[in-house]
C-alpha cells in the first residue's frame, strides 16, 4: 500500500460468528502493512471482540438505539479520520450510509490507482441459483473467511489466513469467567445452540456423547434464552456445568481458551475456537456461509443432495427426515474423533 495512504476503516456491525472472523481482515492489512492504522466500525456489544485483537488500532460504536444526532456525531468524528482506505465488509443499509459520508469522491488523478474503497459482494444471484434451482456456482469448500478477505485482492492481499491467535482475551474475562465456574481447568467446552433450531445437533445425541465420556468434565456455553440446556446439567450434576447466559462475550471466549477443546453447532463460539488456534469439532448443519476455515477444526456433515437449504439454517428443513443432515451424524463419531485430537 502507498505509504500516505495508511489508515483504513472496516465496517462490520454484525453477527457475533462474522464479527469474530472478521478479525483476518485486521490481520491481513497488518501483514501488508505493518504500520497501518486499522480502525473498525461495529455494534457497541461487539467492542470487547474487537479490542481484543492487537491488530486493531481502533474501535468505533453505534447502538440499535443511537439517534440521528449521535449517529451523526459519530460520523463527523470519524471523518476528523481522514481514512485512506475503507472496507464495507457488510454490506447493508447501515454500513452503506456510513460508507456514503466517509468516502470522498473519485478524482481524474485517481482513476488508474487501486479503488480505495471496496464492498463485499452479498452474491445475490449465486445464492438465487443455490437455494432456488440448486445450482451451486460457489467456490467449494464453502469458507466464510475467505468469503471476507475475497475483496481485499484489489489492494494486494492474498488469500490465505493470517495465523492464529489473532485474539488476546484480557485477563478480565478469566476473572469473570472464575467467579461462576471457579478455578475448573480439566473440562470440553460444548455449544449445543445456534441462532435457528435446524442448525443443532439434537439433545439426545449430546446427552449420548457426554454418556460416552464418564471420565470427563463438561462448560455448556450459550446465549441468555438457551434454557433448553439446563437440562444436561440436571442428568449429570457435577460433571457438567451450563453457563449458557451467565457470561459475557469475551467471558465464553476466555472459556473455549482454558478448555481442552471445544465441540459445536455452526456458531458463533466455533469462530472463536478457530480465531484463537483451539482444536474444534464443527458439527455442520444446513447453512452453507459460516463453514470454519482452519486445520484445528475437524468439520462433521453429511452429503445430502438438499444441502444447504437456506442462508443461516432458517428451514424450513426439505429433506423427508427433519434434520437428517445434523441426526445422521453420531455421538460415537463425535467421541472418536475428539478422543483422537487429545490424543494428539
Amino acid at each position: 500500500m502507498v505509504q500516505n495512504r495508511r489508515k483504513i476503516l472496516i465496517l462490520r456491525f454484525s453477527a457475533f460468528g462474522d464479527i469474530v472472523q472478521a478479525l483476518s481482515i485486521a490481520a491481513k492489512l497488518k501483514q501488508k502493512d505493518p504500520h497501518c492504522e486499522v480502525h473498525f466500525a461495529t455494534k457497541i456489544e461487539f467492542a470487547g471482540l474487537l479490542s481484543s485483537c492487537p491488530m486493531i488500532d481502533r474501535v468505533w460504536t453505534l447502538t440499535k438505539r443511537t439517534t440521528f444526532k449521535e449517529f451523526f456525531s459519530v460520523i463527523a468524528q470519524m471523518k476528523r479520520q481522514n481514512f485512506s482506505h475503507i472496507y464495507d465488509a457488510h454490506n447493508n443499509s447501515r454500513s452503506r450510509l456510513v460508507s456514503l459520508f466517509l468516502t470522498p469522491p473519485l478524482h481524474l488523478s485517481q482513476i488508474w490507482m487501486p479503488p480505495l474503497f471496496l464492498r463485499k459482494s452479498q452474491k445475490r444471484w449465486k445464492r438465487f441459483l443455490l437455494f432456488r434451482l440448486r445450482k451451486n456456482t460457489f467456490e467449494m469448500p464453502f469458507a466464510g473467511q475467505r468469503d471476507l478477505l475475497e475483496p481485499l485482492k484489489e489492494w494486494g492481499l492474498d488469500l490465505a489466513l493470517p495465523s492464529a491467535p489473532l485474539m488476546k482475551i484480557p485477563e478480565s474475562a478469566f476473572l469473570g469467567l472464575e467467579k461462576v465456574l471457579g478455578k475448573e481447568m480439566d473440562f470440553i467446552s460444548l455449544a449445543p445452540s445456534a441462532a435457528h433450531a435446524l442448525k443443532r445437533w439434537p439433545l439426545e445425541q449430546w446427552v449420548q456423547l457426554i454418556q460416552m465420556l464418564p471420565e470427563s468434565k463438561f462448560v455448556v456455553l450459550g446465549g441468555k434464552d438457551d434454557h433448553f440446556l439446563v437440562s444436561l446439567q440436571e442428568q449429570f450434576p457435577g460433571r457438567v456445568h451450563v453457563l449458557a447466559g451467565k457470561l459475557s462475550y469475551l467471558e465464553s471466549a476466555a472459556a473455549v481458551v482454558r478448555s481442552k477443546i471445544l465441540v459445536t453447532n455452526d456458531t458463533g463460539l466455533m469462530h472463536i475456537a478457530e480465531q484463537t488456534g483451539k482444536p474444534c469439532i464443527a458439527l455442520m448443519g444446513p447453512a452453507p456461509f459460516g463453514f470454519p476455515s482452519r486445520a484445528t477444526t475437524v468439520v462433521l456433515e453429511r452429503n445430502l443432495s438438499c444441502r444447504p437449504c437456506s442462508k443461516h439454517g432458517q428451514g424450513p428443513c426439505s429433506n423427508p427426515i427433519y434434520q437428517e443432515c445434523l441426526k445422521s451424524i453420531p455421538a460415537h463419531e463425535v467421541k472418536e474423533h475428539l478422543q483422537r485430537i487429545l490424543r494428539g
